[in-house]
């Protein structure tokens, strides 16, 4: 998600309408380098790295691995909220046993009657300097990246200000393996699950999860997947908008567009990494150029930096047709949503941005219509909202205000609202 000419006033508005709380950013605004003091980055931060005696793929997915007590907030003029975080065991795309961290903060009121929302950040990161257990801390981003990690950390604090316990895990991992669709879902259900077990909740707890654009990915995914992966799970709902249903259209959609063609490489970049695929030899020599610029950086740096850009232009000349390349093919068959065996247990909220007639400028709307009606074939409760006019940046707003309303609602157990044909 990008939000290019809005101002963070407009963004606060915008996010503490539900709870009637402000965006209280937990980071410099200015974005200018500054940050928490002692601060480091996760690559050089120890508590990141697993150093249990047991062998990592011996631990069952879910296990929190270690826990400290972290403050966000520490670094700006308002209150600093207390947090823990959660090293925790999970599975990357190829079935690796890994590790990665989720933040989690408790409210104010106390855990009485607990109930857990998990933020699945729109962070769209090819670098951990965006990771969502870094940022909410204090640590910097870089400028271009700014504003859209102070409308998250406003939206945390909107949760958390509601009573819910706000669990936000890194679910791309420690490779960064952004857009790995399979592999977002789990992490996500593992994080909840090893904060309900660091908290020592009971599976009964009530969890509710919520994510946008590239936090849709894990949203969704985590659906899917929990009725196998996390069977005992009290999912009561998810609410997700501008979802990359299927990449095969996705790709087409974007390419060479003004505005949204330069995530491209950053898109095969997390791919590649998911599935350890060699890109260099698909590549052109600009391509290549490309990839290593993007390597490193997150979405808010790829904004215009190569405006127009073409997949044919990023490709050699035998694979131009990268999506008919068997490789890449299998690649994004695997990546359609709406594929996993079963259906998804819980009611869910859709939201979808149309300004164009196709999509919302990087979403296609027709894929997400397609994906509500399949779930509501399926018998799952399913409220979608086609906004008309919305561009991707319009559309996330509205559904940041609609689905923290949404999900208040089901924590509340009221029957989830259907716009499935009768």
């Amino acid at each position: 998600m990008r939000v290019r000419s809005l101002a963070l006033a407009t963004l606060a508005t915008v996010v503490g309408a539900t709870a009637a709380v402000p965006l209280i950013a937990f980071a410099p605004a200015d974005g200018a380098g500054a940050q928490a003091p002692g601060l480091v980055r996760p690559a050089k931060d120890p508590f990141y790295r697993y150093d249990g005696a047991t062998p990592l793929r011996e631990v069952e997915p879910g296990t929190p691995l270690k826990t400290r007590k972290v403050t966000l907030g520490a670094d700006t003029n308002q209150t600093p909220l207390p947090a823990e975080q959660i090293l925790y065991r999970t599975t990357d795309t190829t079935g690796r046993a890994v590790a990665t961290v989720t933040t989690v903060i408790q409210p104010a009121t106390g855990t009485a009657q607990p109930r857990v929302a998990a933020y699945l950040s729109f962070y769209d990161a090819l670098s951990a300097k965006c990771d969502p257990s870094y940022t909410l801390r204090g640590g910097n981003p870089a400028a271009e990246n700014q504003q859209l990690t102070d409308l998250e950390q406003g939206t945390v604090r909107s949760l958390s200000e509601q009573g819910y316990i706000v669990t936000v895990p890194d679910f791309e991992g420690e490779g960064l393996h952004w857009v790995a669709g399979r592999e977002s879902g789990r992490s996500a259900l593992d994080g909840i699950t090893a904060t309900l077990k660091a908290l020592k909740l009971g599976r009964g707890a009530p969890v509710g999860m919520m994510g946008y654009s590239g936090g849709s990915i894990a949203a969704d995914w985590a659906s899917e997947l929990q009725p196998h992966h996390a069977p005992k799970m009290n999912l009561v709902g998810t609410a997700m908008g501008g979802v990359p249903v299927n990449m095969r259209n996705n790709l087409p959609y974007i390419d060479g567009t003004p505005e949204w063609s330069d995530v491209i490489p950053g898109a095969i970049v997390g791919i590649s990494r998911a599935h350890r695929l060699d890109l260099r030899p698909y590549l052109s020599k600009w391509g290549r150029m490309v990839v290593r610029t993007e390597s490193h950086q997150c979405i808010g740096e790829m904004s215009g930096e190569f405006p127009n850009l073409t997949i044919k232009h990023l490709m050699r000349k035998r694979y131009e047709d990268v999506l008919h390349v068997p490789v890449f093919r299998r690649i994004m068959n695997g990546l359609r949503m709406g594929t996993v065996k079963g259906h998804p247990s819980a009611p869910m909220f859709m939201v979808a941005g149309n300004s164009d007639g196709k999509g919302d400028g990087v979403m296609v709307a027709a894929d997400q219509a397609k994906l509500a009606a399949e779930y509501c074939g399926q018998g799952v409760p399913v409220q979608y909202q086609e906004l008309q006019g919305a561009d991707h940046s319009d559309a996330g707003l509205a559904f940041i205000d609609a689905a923290e309303t949404w999900l208040s609602s089901r924590f509340a157990g009221t029957p989830a609202p259907s716009t499935c044909a009768p």
